[in-house]
């Protein structure tokens, strides 16, 4: 099981490509970003509970930071934390991911979502109740994008023309997707349909529930089951609760570190490398 690091990026805090270059040092093997544009006033239903955390309002972009830590590092694997693709535009976002895997050497992990702020979403132009949707076109029309010398893409919300467009991700035929959502029969669905694997958040998902479905959901699309990736958020940051991850076939933990300034960061990502 693979150990890797994840932080909110805000001004003030550790430098993206400082924070990567440390984590790299000590062996994490991947480092992650959120996201957000933006946190509307009228925000809700966070998962967390009733008060949303400034960080959510403060966080840089997403890409900006990824790119950052990919130019400080060599081998690190470059997460994002997730994506929250149905805010973004097919043929932007397979840009920015293909020329951040490009200039990574083939770095990139996709982590994408759905988004739980309504509000946010629809200052967005995306319903609510149709994100998954809308997220799931997203994801095919940047798979048209990414292996197409002449991509196109017809959906119910997305439209992309016959098209050229590069680069080309340098994983082929490209980076791994990884869902970061709450488990269910849509989530089986969606990671057989066009997801590589799944990432569930410790405090919030029972994951010997829904791997099994997970992967039946795989088999029973022709596609093999064992490729499933299991990436675990909000890691328990003791060996006994690693080894159980690890037992049940987790992947990945990541552990959350905090938004700070090194004289904090480094000494919790000591501890943790130490976990390894």
């Amino acid at each position: 099981m693979k150990l890797g690091v994840l932080v909110f990026p805000l001004d003030g805090t550790m430098h993206p490509g400082d924070l990567a270059s440390a984590a790299e040092e000590r062996g994490f093997e991947s480092i992650w970003y959120p996201e957000h544009s933006h946190l509307p006033l009228s925000s809700s239903n966070w998962p967390g509970g009733s008060v949303i955390p400034d960080a959510y309002a403060k966080t840089m972009d997403q890409f900006v930071c990824m790119t950052a830590a990919a130019m400080a590092t060599s081998t690190i694997q470059i997460g994002s934390g997730i994506c929250l693709v149905p805010q973004h535009h097919p043929a932007w976002l397979a840009k920015q991911v293909a020329s951040l895997d490009v200039l990574s050497g083939g770095r990139v992990i996709l982590g994408i979502g759905y988004g739980w702020n309504p509000a946010e979403l629809g200052d967005h132009g995306v319903a609510f109740s149709q994100r998954r949707e809308v997220a799931r076109e997203v994801v095919w029309a940047m798979k048209s994008l990414w292996a197409d010398e002449i991509a196109s893409y017809s959906g119910t919300h997305i439209q992309i023309s016959e098209s050229k467009v590069w680069p080309k991700p340098l994983q082929r035929p490209h980076p791994k997707i990884v869902i970061g959502a709450g488990a269910g029969p849509k989530l089986y669905a969606a990671i057989a349909d066009y997801a590589d694997g799944w990432g569930p958040m410790r405090a919030r998902d029972e994951i010997d529930a829904h791997i099994e479905p997970i992967r039946q959901a795989m088999s029973d699309a022709g596609r093999d089951p064992a490729t499933l990736d299991i990436t675990v958020f909000n890691a328990p940051t003791d060996v006994a609760g690693l080894d159980e991850l690890r037992e049940r076939g987790v992947t990945r933990a990541l552990f959350n570190v905090p938004a700070a300034g090194a004289d904090r960061v480094l000494p919790v990502m000591d501890t943790l490398a130490a976990l390894g």
